[in-house]
């Protein structure tokens, strides 16, 4: 059995290992694969399986990859497969949930308390000798924020919202959640459902933890961001696509809203004439939430029991 890994590098940059995937055949791992068809096609070559993170899948490839029965997403997310495309050739597409809820939950915590302590701008100040000559014992160079008493709204309530809201409440937050569903067993004094307006009124974060669908794409654009606080922080860990770059960059610059911390882009990686690049009291990670090893060798160990349950005809974590 051929397989071919097209993207392995942000999943196993070295500090894991593709053993147990070798056990299932003939393994071929390609740290990157370049985003077009002559390429992608060449390393799938005559591949019965493959693995994808991000490189895409089209209808071209699928049609030109006729050996092809089964394609595992090493992500939650399957956007870049044409899912419709691979049913209707047969091709057996699976994702793995859930590998990184606690990791991107602990993350968006991250980010918060990096927007009310700004702990890597104070360090920065310190190592250029600004404690050194300072006529005060302390100093601070932006406001400083006690997260307890202060409300966080959630966009979003899956699993990774879920324990987001575990570790604000942790912190003394108050939780807003806007969600498809609302699920009572989960309010409490601390945790109410509201609606969109609601949160985005009442809220002093607004964490954005939902799927990106023809519904959410643009969720913050400027309406949304109108009716936010002054004084709101917005924090994505999700999909870059849910936010309106342009309209988020337009009120930080205008002090319509305090600050964002965001580890998704539009477009990854980062274009440089993104207007996100040029605004102030915006923290950018590239895309990090996701990938403690703790949460990566999780995302692997499904991967290798995702295909070993499709070679024994029971597979699991099917999309199409």
């Amino acid at each position: 059995m051929k397989i071919v890994v097209l993207d392995g590098y942000t999943l196993n940059p070295g500090d894991l290992n593709w053993d147990k995937l070798k056990t299932f055949g003939n393994v071929t791992v390609f740290d990157r694969t370049a985003y077009n068809d002559v390429d992608i096609i060449r390393n799938i070559g005559d591949a019965e399986i493959i693995f994808t993170n991000k490189t895409p899948i089209n209808k071209n490839v699928l049609q030109s990859a006729t050996a092809l029965k089964y394609i595992g997403v090493l992500a939650t997310g399957y956007n870049v497969v044409d899912i419709a495309t691979a049913k209707a050739n047969d091709v057996t597409v699976t994702n793995v949930p859930d590998y990184s809820s606690q990791s991107v939950a602990q993350f968006t915590m991250a980010l918060i308390l990096e927007l009310c302590h700004h702990i890597g701008d104070h360090n920065h100040a310190v190592q250029e000798g600004d404690w050194v000559k300072s006529k005060d014992f302390s100093f601070w160079n932006y406001p400083l924020i006690e997260l307890a008493g202060k409300t966080l709204g959630l966009i979003g309530f899956g699993k990774i919202g879920k324990a987001t809201a575990k570790l604000a409440e942790a912190f003394g937050m108050k939780v807003l959640v806007f969600n498809r569903t609302e699920y009572s067993e989960f309010e409490n004094e601390n945790l109410k459902f509201a609606t969109l307006d609601d949160v985005l009124q009442n809220s002093d974060f607004i964490s954005l933890h939902c799927p990106l669908t023809p519904e959410t794409q643009g969720i913050i654009n400027a309406d949304s961001i109108e009716k936010m606080r002054d004084t709101a922080f917005l924090i994505n860990t999700s999909r870059g696509p849910l936010v309106n770059e342009l309209d988020l960059a337009n009120a930080l610059n205008n002090n319509r809203i305090s600050g964002a911390a965001i580890d998704v882009i539009s477009t990854e990686p980062m274009q440089a004439e993104n207007p996100l690049l040029r605004t102030k009291n915006c923290i950018i990670t590239p895309h990090i939430a996701w990938a403690p090893k703790e949460a990566r060798q999780r995302l692997m160990d499904t991967t290798i029991e995702n295909l070993n349950t499709f070679i024994k005809g029971n597979p699991q974590n099917v999309i199409n």
